[in-house]
């Protein structure tokens, strides 16, 4: 598999473990691990979405390999929130050797009940959660925003068609922008793509 070569090529040069699935804690609410392809985080990297000043939050991180790679590529801070006690833990081990751990920070939290630091202007979710978990989390986001009015710009990875019907209903998001990543992969799957909402 040539993906599978490539990825293990970024894992080894971060000096990070973050390859293959693991839905053993996964059920209703919290969908499995799955790490967000590299080629899909090399596309939003050169974007130029994200750069150094911008703190970036992984919404159900996992072993950290958004975290990792983007503040690497892009030199943004970053902090991920994982749940599942397990994945974090192989998370905390990446950030003992990665070789941009120094930017980096996880949490062990639940999302909805995560209060979003003021200084995260970036929000990234591949599928983390329920479409429930999400309506929470936006509210924690809008909170964030109202104490402190500042960009911040959301960023949805390969998004549910329930995802999309609900973010295109808040007064509080706008859409601005579509990354498309469909030519990266086999099959033209309309769902290889970045949506991108700003807040406000």
């Amino acid at each position: 598999m040539k993906e599978d070569i490539y990825e293990n090529k970024w894992d080894k040069l971060l000096k990070i473990h973050t390859m293959g699935r693991d839905d053993s804690n996964a059920g209703q609410y919290y969908y499995p691990y799955e790490p967000t392809p590299y080629s899909v985080l090399e596309r939003l990297a050169n974007t130029g979405i994200i750069r150094k000043g911008n703190t970036l939050l992984d919404y159900g991180c996992g072993k950290g390999r958004v975290d990792f790679f983007l503040a690497y590529q892009t030199r943004c801070r970053s902090i991920g929130v994982e749940y599942d006690e397990r994945i974090y833990n192989k998370a905390i081990e990446n950030k003992e050797k990665a070789i941009s751990a120094g930017r980096v920070a996880f949490k062990a939290e639940n999302a909805e009940y995560f209060s979003v630091p003021r200084e995260v202007d970036r929000i990234y979710f591949f599928n983390p959660f329920s479409l429930e978990i999400l309506q929470k989390v936006i509210h924690r986001i809008l909170e964030s925003y109202y104490e402190k009015p500042r960009e911040i710009k959301l960023l949805f990875y390969y998004p549910s068609d329930e995802y999309v019907s609900f973010l295109m209903t808040q007064d509080e998001l706008m859409f601005s922008d579509e990354i498309d990543c469909r030519d990266l992969f086999d099959g033209n799957d309309s769902r290889e793509k970045i949506l991108v909402f700003d807040v406000g």
